[in-house]
């Protein structure tokens, strides 16, 4: 097998404001976008693909049902920087900014239909 892409598909009762959310703050664009669904890319991460709730071109086991206990994580650079400037934008923070002492700065923020779209920047650890 050759993976030559990768994305992520999340149900969500507003699909405006998700994409919204993910096109303003995060730099996602829309690369498609059609009744009941939109793909949203950017150059560096795996694509995201939000899609209404209800909607038929999902399987109906999974059909009407909202993400739980789902999060899409990003590995950045600089995220006090990014924390900062989200903030300002006032973008709903989930996990205020901290570091863990194995290494892991990070926060985590909380998209229009309660998608957590976490952001973790690799730090030596504590005492390394």
């Amino acid at each position: 097998m050759h993976i030559i892409s990768s994305a992520v598909s999340l149900n969500v009762d507003d699909l405006a404001a998700s994409s919204n959310f993910f096109t303003t703050h995060l730099g996602f664009s829309e690369s498609v976008a059609a009744r009941g669904f939109v793909t949203l890319t950017r150059p560096d991460s795996a694509d995201i693909v939000l899609v209404t709730r209800g909607s038929r071109q999902l399987p109906g086991s999974i059909r009407e049902q909202r993400p739980a206990g789902v999060m899409v994580s990003f590995a950045i650079t600089d995220a006090a920087a990014e924390y900062e400037r989200l903030r300002r934008e006032g973008v709903p923070v989930a996990t205020p900014l901290r570091e863990e002492p194995w290494g892991e700065r990070l926060f985590q923020l909380t998209d229009p239909n309660g998608i957590v779209a976490q952001f973790v920047e690799w730090v030596p650890p504590t005492g390394a």
